[in-house]
């Protein structure tokens, strides 16, 4: 019996894919636990309705991410805070910093997808890396300086 599995099974298939497997394993446990539906005419339309509906989002999310990176590459942003002596920060930037100095300049971006090359405890410039995109990142630059 052909069917369409719903979610990923183990030793099976993935979401999306038609399958042959037995018809007591398919109706005593794949449509049962919604694993599955049947193979039908109209089922194979819907699930290929969806599997383009899913490339055309992934396609225009690979755009913006694009469009984005173009924005911010080598981009030097400043970020005035307060020091000690000798440019030595109180506490360090965070990728939380770096997110919340993105948004203000209207880019939405997580922290958990900034990525410090070194700790920023002291006054100076200093590179991070952003992924946008599981295939896009890019790289920005903060110029850390004293708040006056």
């Amino acid at each position: 019996m052909k069917v369409i599995l719903t979610e990923g099974v183990k030793k099976l298939g993935h979401a999306g894919e038609v399958v042959e497997v037995k018809r007591g394993y398919a109706e005593n446990f794949l449509f049962k636990k919604g694993l599955a539906i049947p193979a039908t005419a109209a089922n194979m339309n819907e699930v290929k309705a969806k599997a383009k509906a899913k490339d055309e989002r992934e396609a225009q999310l690979l755009e913006e991410a694009q469009k984005i990176s173009d924005e911010l590459s080598g981009k030097h942003m400043e970020m005035a805070v307060k020091t000690g002596s000798g440019g030595r920060l109180y506490g360090t930037i965070t990728a939380q910093n770096i997110a919340d100095l993105l948004q203000k300049d209207g880019y939405q971006v997580d922290k958990r997808d900034i990525t410090l090359s070194e700790t920023v405890k002291t006054v100076g410039t200093y590179e991070f890396t952003i992924r946008l995109h599981p295939s896009i990142s890019t790289k920005l630059f903060v110029v850390v300086k004293t708040e006056e």
